[in-house]
């Protein structure tokens, strides 16, 4: 089963990785276009695939596409070559704002699945929100979904979610890099060495969120049974209601929402 990774960036690079490692798919099924020569030198010498700068080569033969151009990208991209895509292809996009139907609008009736994984798919430990389009049969859906599980966990959602999942999970590694950022600094600032004090943080945010995931207990409640009468935690807590960080993530995620929803017509 060809597939053909358009675009290869970041995110197709590690996707490829994964793929490769869960032995989804071989080398030798795999082809992936970039834009510059160099770039496709890079691939085909890490990860042993064949790579070029030709995207109408690339979709030749191509059982899956996946798309993971920037935003702005897609609709030029697949309306000059969407006629090389075989028509019982599997179409999936990444491009954070691009719809199914702005997909199918360029390459037809055509089976489509947008995806929203997030960075941390780069260490196989991502998660990913799959939404199919009006074309794609639940046994397609099921194929995008074994293969974005090679880089994480996999979650089924309406499209209709897809930019508010983009606002949260797409964009949350950065606001929790800034979260881990920040306690590193506050454990500078009452003495830690600064090496100490970043891998302190950085587990400290892991831990607490492999507990939400794997006892299911809702956030607040775990917090509080971190938090006793009179203690340092909720002298804490009180610092961080005082200067706005409930709200201030709320925001967030918000405005990256509806940032998402504006990005296929224009650079991201």
């Amino acid at each position: 089963m060809r597939i053909a990774v358009i675009g290869c960036g970041q995110i197709g690079e590690a996707l490829i990785r994964g793929m490769l490692a869960a032995q989804f798919t071989s080398r030798e099924e795999v082809i992936a276009s970039s834009r510059t020569e160099s770039r496709s030198n890079d691939l085909k010498q890490s990860l042993g695939i064949k790579a070029t700068t030709d995207n109408h080569l690339a979709l030749d033969g191509a059982a899956i596409v996946v798309i993971t151009l920037k935003p702005s990208m897609v609709g030029p991209i697949l309306s000059s070559v969407g006629t090389k895509i075989a028509k019982d292809a599997l179409v999936i996009s990444v491009a954070a704002g691009v719809s199914t139907s702005d997909i199918e609008a360029c390459v037809g009736r055509i089976s489509v699945v947008r995806a929203m994984p997030n960075l941390p798919v780069i260490i196989r430990q991502g998660i990913t929100c799959l939404a199919r389009g009006r074309h794609a049969s639940s046994e397609q859906l099921q194929l995008a979904s074994d293969l974005f599980s090679s880089v994480g966990r996999v979650m089924v959602v309406q499209e209709q979610h897809m930019d508010a999942v983009t606002g949260l999970s797409g964009s949350g590694p950065a606001f929790v890099f800034m979260v881990i950022e920040s306690m590193a600094e506050g454990g500078v600032n009452v003495g830690l060495p600064r090496a100490v004090a970043l891998e302190l943080a950085a587990q400290t945010t892991a831990g607490a969120g492999a507990m939400v995931v794997q006892t299911g207990e809702h956030p607040a409640k775990l917090k509080d049974e971190v938090t006793t009468p009179a203690g340092c935690t909720v002298d804490g807590i009180m610092q961080l209601e005082e200067g706005g960080l409930r709200v201030a993530l709320i925001k967030a995620v918000s405005r990256a929402a509806v940032r998402a929803k504006g990005l296929a017509g224009r650079e991201s």
